[in-house]
């Protein structure tokens, strides 16, 4: 009977494309479902046979900590090479943007805590 092996809502291509592969190379049986025309399906990978899943998840896994390794590669390379997005490259870039942002988080911050306080309280 087939199982969810990999949910694909929110996975960027690249990613689920190497999971494709992965499962592929290893002549795992699997097939897709996909989000739909308006994308309220369940998009996913499926292994068809039960017997599978035990390999797949550990050639999963392994995928895993190398895209995570490699990730926090590019992440290093980026702050080195000072491409990264810091808060201050925002706030430069965006300036609006940012600030109505912050804006935003500071009223719910003082709604959320102001019961709290009595700020409200008549007398």
């Amino acid at each position: 009977m087939a199982s969810i092996f990999f949910r694909l809502r929110l996975v960027p291509e690249e990613e689920a494309e190497e999971v494709r592969q992965i499962l592929e190379t290893n002549n795992i049986p699997w097939f897709e479902t996909s989000a739909g025309r308006w994308g309220i399906s369940f998009p996913a990978i499926w292994l068809e046979d039960e017997e599978d899943r035990q390999r797949a998840e550990n050639l999963l896994a392994e995928y895993q900590a190398k895209l995570v390794s490699r990730r926090r590669a590019q992440r290093r390379d980026e702050i080195a090479r000072g491409e990264s997005e810091t808060f201050l490259s925002s706030l430069f870039r965006y300036p609006l943007r940012t600030i109505l942002a912050l804006v935003f988080i500071v009223i719910i911050v003082f709604f959320s805590t102001s019961p709290f306080y009595g700020v409200f309280q008549t007398q």
